[in-house]
Parts: structure tokens; sequence; C-alpha cells
């Protein structure tokens, strides 16, 4: 048994701190909030993100940073991406030298434009900085039912010792080296989702959504690739299968944004009603920023970021994606 600790309260700090301690580790559960870490003692759960999924009394909960990942194997930061960089502070002078951190939240951070394990580098140099990602809902993690996801970390040695602790018989783990590639597909999914559910919000349908889906994954392969990344990488899990998922699933916070802003709500009144992080719209300026950066022509991420902050209606900037200027599908592809 090896001592594993999860930093941060939501639900998906809950879900994977079940599947830890199912796995037969020890396991710890830190939170900044005062309120949330006497709840989780309380009440063994949490009542608001992760309804009924119980917590063994066994796991200890700590608003305590340092005791809580003392002697520590892997450290899972699973606190909302905003949050990750305060965190990371927080564990300088604390953690040793080659500490694995796992990082689950999903987000480009605002202005440097890193990604979470890159903020953790920055912060930790010193560490062992690995990304879990995939189309992972809590909810259903939380219940048992069948996921999978891919590790994604620099060193092959550090992403099997990862892929040992988390998997088991309902969380099948795929391990890779394309850890960058993992990354933007995590977060960039996020703003496509943010389409699907405004073109849901607009009353359209299922053709619009596959669309926006297959158009979406082609804009998120495009600027990977030319920050460096794999393509195959996106069509994977932490492409691809979290695409689908977070466009399609009842769980998505960021489409039920959406569905709201395309019923006319405002940014800020949808985020209020879904009561939770929407990493899409923070996603979705610093998407924006990059596909200029790297000249990479992203059109529904455009069209996001002008019915977020520059007040274009959903149903205009709908009508532009459809009447942009006719091309190829692939433009790769000729006639012989």
């Amino acid at each position: 048994m090896s001592k594993v600790t999860v930093l941060g309260g939501g639900g998906w700090a809950i879900a994977l701190a079940r599947v830890l301690f199912e796995n037969n580790h020890q396991v710890t559960i830190w939170s900044k909030l005062e309120r949330e870490v006497e709840a989780l003692k309380k009440d063994r759960e949490n009542k608001i993100c992760l309804p009924g999924v119980m917590l063994d009394e066994a796991i200890e909960i700590t608003g305590d940073i340092e005791a809580a990942v003392k002697d520590s194997e892997i450290i899972v930061m699973a606190v909302a991406s905003s949050f990750v960089r305060s965190t990371a502070e927080l564990l300088k002078g604390v953690v040793p030298k080659g500490q694995i951190i796992v990082d689950v939240a999903k987000g480009i951070e605002s202005g440097t434009f890193y990604t979470m394990t890159e903020i953790i580098e920055e912060v930790l140099p010193e560490t062992e900085a690995v990304v879990l990602s995939g189309p992972s809902h809590a909810e259903e993690v939380g219940r048992h039912l069948p996921t999978a996801v891919v590790i994604g970390a620099k060193r092959k040695e550090i992403a099997q010792q990862v892929q040992k602790a988390f998997a088991n018989d309902y969380f099948r783990v795929y391990i890779s080296p394309d850890r960058k590639s993992i990354e933007l597909g995590g977060s960039l999914k996020n703003v496509i989702a943010l389409a699907a559910g405004i073109a849901d919000g607009l009353g359209y349908g299922d053709n619009t959504e596959a669309a926006l889906i297959t158009r979406g994954i082609k804009e998120i392969t495009q600027l990977g690739v030319a920050m460096g990344g794999h393509s195959r990488t996106f069509h994977g899990l932490s492409g691809i299968g979290d695409l689908i998922v977070t466009c399609d699933s009842k769980h998505s916070r960021n489409r039920r944004a959406g569905v709201l802003i395309g019923k006319g709500y405002t940014l800020d009144e949808a985020v209020k009603e879904v009561n939770m992080v929407v990493e899409g719209a923070v996603s979705a300026q610093a998407a924006y920023e990059l596909s200029k950066k790297y000249q990479v022509d992203m059109p529904i991420v455009e069209a996001v970021n002008d019915v977020l902050f520059n007040g274009k209606s959903a149903g205009e900037a709908m009508k532009e994606m459809m009447t942009r200027a006719l091309t190829n599908e692939f433009s790769d592809l000729g006639w012989e």
C-alpha cells in the first residue's frame, strides 16, 4: 500500500480518491476551503458536485497541505485549472525532488498560454508533472461505469507507475509520451462543447452537432500540430474521445452553459446557473490568441469568442460560419 494525496474536494477529486482507495492505496484528500473540509468529514460526500458517491471512513480529509502530502508517492492535482498555479505554490519547499504530480484539471492559463503541467513545472521544476485525461465524467466514474483515460508523461517509467496506481476493472488507463497534445485536446474540447451547447440552445439538431464535433476536432488538431503535437493523439481518448463526451453528455457543464447562452443568457448568467467552473470560457480566449499566433484558421473558436465576449448573437455567428467561402474538406487531397 502506498500513500496518494488528492488536492481538491470537487467531484473529480472525490471520484478519483475512490478509485485510488479501491486500488488499495492509503488516500488523503486536501482542500483549502475549511467549509469543504468540514462538510466532507461530516457527510463523507460532496453533496453539491457528486451526491451519492460516498467516501470510506479510512480516507483522511484535511486542510493541512503539509501533512496531506507528506510521504505521498503520488499527488493528484484535482483543483480547477485557475487554481493550479496557486496550489502548486503551496507545495514549494514541501515536496521532494522527483515528486510525481498528476494533473487532472483541463485548461490553458490566461496570459502565459501554459498547460497545467507546464505551470507545475515552472513552479516546481524538480517534480515529475504528469497529465491524466480522457472522456471521464466524475458522475460515471463514481458509479464504477467503465471508463478509459490516458496518462501523458515525459518518462515512460513514470507513466507506467501512475498507470498501475489508477488502473482497475472499471478504470482502464493507457499511456503516451505526447503530453502536450493530451493537454491541448482536454482544454480545447471545452470550447467546441460550448459551441455544441449553443447550437442546441438555438434549437438546432443532430446534424449541426455532428458537424461541430467533426470540424472541431480538425481545428484542435491543426492547432495542436502547429504547437508541436502529434495528430494521432487528437484522434484518441484525449482528443475525439473527450470531445464527443463533452459535446454530447448531460454531465458536461460546458455544454450546459452553451445551451443557456444559445437561449439568450449572457456568459455570466450561464455560469451562475450552472454553478460550476466553465473552463471553456477561459480556454476560448486562449485558443483564439493561439490561433492567431500560429496562424491556424479556427472559425468555431472565433465564433464562440464573438458570442461570449464581443456581443454577437449566437444565431448570427452560426449563419456566418455556414456562409463562409466554400472550400475543400481536406486541402491536401487533390484530383488526378
